[in-house]
Parts: structure tokens; C-alpha cells; sequence
């Protein structure tokens, strides 16, 4: 009986595609004899053992072909994932629900800026008076005014005419104000439950544009090493003591910021007349500055210049005003505030 419980365990391993030993598979097909039948017992327990070795070693197998199989996938999904890297393509996961509304322009092609969308974006007000001036007539006007006049001269000596690196360090500079102002406006608000009218949006709208004249001057120049570490230094000074005076009198910092527009209007000029005169080159504008503020494709230098000076002219009788809403004695909520004015 054990003899034909060995046979039937070889056959079905030699069924099965096991290694089974050529004496045991003999052993299989010979006739019963008296000596056959007293192996038995010891053939089922080698047909056993070559089974259990042959099982171990197609399990073994399937194990190292699963494993390698998955390290494989794994580095090609790596690799797919360096080549949509490169090409630009971020893989993210949609788990949140969070994804990027297919923009166009009015023609009907794909919008290429993150940074800001088609209804962030105007027509510039170019009838605007460039040469209005606030007549500097009370104490804290003339600290205003006489304070900008004497930031103005280091300026003039470290950057004389090359008004596109001037130009780059006080954009870096002139979003400052309007970020100051509008956080301090918004956790006012917070803090006595109040609303602003409307003066924390139409802040940070003006600290918006201004790094935009940012992004089209970096487009335009390339800073020097000294003149990257020359902004970290004026926008770090510039930041904790414009954040100290607006804590102090809001008039004041108001009031320097509408002189500040005032010499950025004159600075632009003077750009404008180095363009005319062949001394700087009327080079094509930058792309980011014909969609923002809707240029025609063939605009140059002067047309993005000519905006940003009109710009900063709106800055100007902004912040004018809002000075003069505090010499009332009023709050800039009493007031309403000047929102969408580009």
C-alpha cells in the first residue's frame, strides 16, 4: 500500500513538472517485488522530499520573479516621472481635488503665467496729469519730502544712469508699502471687528503691481551679485522701519510713499528720454508685460516703460489721499477706497 502511495505521489509530481529522480521514477514502472515492497516506505519519503524541494524551489522562484518584476516597474515609473519632470509636466495627486482651470487668452490660446490671470490684468490709464505734485506745506509733509530727497542721492550715486538696475532695486522696494499697510489694515480689522472699506484690497493690489514691475524688469535686466545683495539689504532696512512708522503715524508713511511714486515718475522719465536718444536700446518688450497689461504683440521697451511710469502716477495719488484722509482725522474706512484702480 505504501508502495502505491509513492507511485502516485511521483506521478503527480512528474505531472506537475517537479524534479522527481530517475531512481524513484524507475522504482515507478517495475513490477511489485517482495524487496520493492520493503523500500517503499523509504521511496514515499524521498517522492516527498523531492516534492517539497521541487515546491521551495518554484515558490523561491515566482518570489524572486514578483520582486524583481516590482523594482522594475518601480524604476520605470521613476523614470517616467523624471521625464514629465523635465519636460515640464508636474504629476500631482488629485486626491485633494485641487487643480488648475484650463485658462486661455481672448484669441483662444493656452495662458502661460501662473503668477497672474487673464482678469488680473488691465488697460493702463496713460491720460493720467504726470506732473501733479503735493505742495509740501505742514511739519510732517516737509519730514516726508526731505527724508525722500535724501534717500534719493545714494541712489543717484550708485546707479546714475542705468536705469534698468535702479529700476529692478526699487520695485524690490516699492511692494513694500502696500504689503505693510494692507497687513496691518487686515489684522486691525480682525482685532476690532471692523471692516476697512475696501482699503486692505486696493493695498495689496498696489503691492501686486508693483512686483509685477518686477518681474518684467528681471525680465529686462540681469542683476550682478552686488546688486542681489544691495536689495536684500534695502528691502531688509526698508521693511522693519516702514513697518515701525506705519505702526506710528500712517499719515507719515502715507505721505512718503505718495513723494516716493513722485520720484519714480521722474526716474521713469528720465528713461524714457535715454530710449529716445539712442542711449538705451528699444529692445522688444517682455512677454509677461504684453499680457499683463494687454500690449500689442509688437510692443517695445518704451510702451512697457511708458505704463509703468502711468502706474506709478496712480500710486502717487493714492497714497496722497490716503494721507490726506488721515490730516482730517478720519480713518481710511471712512473714506472709500480707490479698488480697481488700474
Amino acid at each position: 500500500m505504501n508502495y502505491l502511495v509513492a507511485r502516485s505521489v511521483m506521478k503527480r509530481a512528474v505531472a506537475g513538472g517537479h524534479y522527481v529522480s530517475s531512481c524513484a521514477a524507475a522504482a515507478g514502472i517495475r513490477a511489485l517485488t517482495p524487496l520493492d515492497v520493503s523500500a517503499a516506505s523509504g521511496l514515499e519519503a524521498r517522492g516527498l522530499s523531492m516534492v517539497l524541494i521541487g515546491w521551495r524551489r518554484m515558490m523561491s522562484t515566482a518570489a524572486e520573479s514578483s520582486s524583481t518584476s516590482a523594482v522594475a516597474e518601480k524604476d520605470d515609473k521613476s523614470k517616467s516621472v523624471t521625464r514629465k519632470e523635465e519636460k515640464g509636466d508636474v504629476v500631482v495627486s488629485s486626491y485633494w481635488g485641487i487643480s488648475r482651470p484650463k485658462v486661455t487668452r481672448e484669441d483662444g490660446t493656452e495662458w502661460p503665467w501662473n503668477c497672474f490671470m487673464p482678469w488680473e490684468t488691465y488697460r493702463p490709464d496713460l491720460s493720467i496729469d504726470l506732473t501733479k505734485h503735493h505742495v509740501p506745506k505742514t511739519f510732517i509733509d516737509k519730514v516726508a519730502y526731505r527724508t525722500v530727497k535724501l534717500l534719493r542721492i545714494p541712489t543717484d550715486i550708485f546707479f546714475q544712469r542705468r536705469y534698468g538696475c535702479r529700476a529692478m532695486m526699487l520695485e524690490t522696494v516699492a511692494g513694500v508699502p502696500g504689503m505693510v499697510g494692507g497687513m496691518l489694515l487686515h489684522l486691525r480689522s480682525l482685532r476690532k471687528f471692523e471692516q476697512s472699506g475696501g482699503w486692505i484690497k486696493a493695498l495689496l493690489e498696489e503691492a501686486e503691481n508693483e512686483r509685477m514691475h518686477l518681474m518684467t524688469m528681471v525680465e529686462l535686466v540681469q542683476p550682478k551679485w552686488y546688486e542681489r545683495l544691495l536689495v536684500l539689504t534695502v528691502q531688509g532696512v526698508f521693511f522693519n522701519a516702514f513697518f515701525v512708522l506705519y505702526m506710528l503715524s500712517p499719515k507719515l508713511a502715507h505721505r512718503i510713499v505718495g513723494y516716493l511714486e513722485e520720484e519714480a515718475i521722474h526716474s521713469y522719465t528720465e528713461f524714457l528720454k535715454d530710449i529716445d536718444s539712442g542711449a538705451i536700446e528699444n529692445v522688444p518688450a517682455p512677454a509677461i508685460a504684453i499680457d499683463y497689461w494687454r500690449l500689442p504683440k509688437d510692443a517695445t521697451l518704451k510702451d512697457v516703460i511708458t505704463v509703468i511710469r502711468a502706474d506709478e502716477a496712480h500710486h502717487r495719488d493714492v497714497n496722497h489721499f490716503a494721507s490726506d484722509i488721515h490730516f482730517q482725522g478720519k480713518e481710511l474706512r471712512d473714506s472709500p477706497a480707490p479698488i480697481g484702480y488700474h
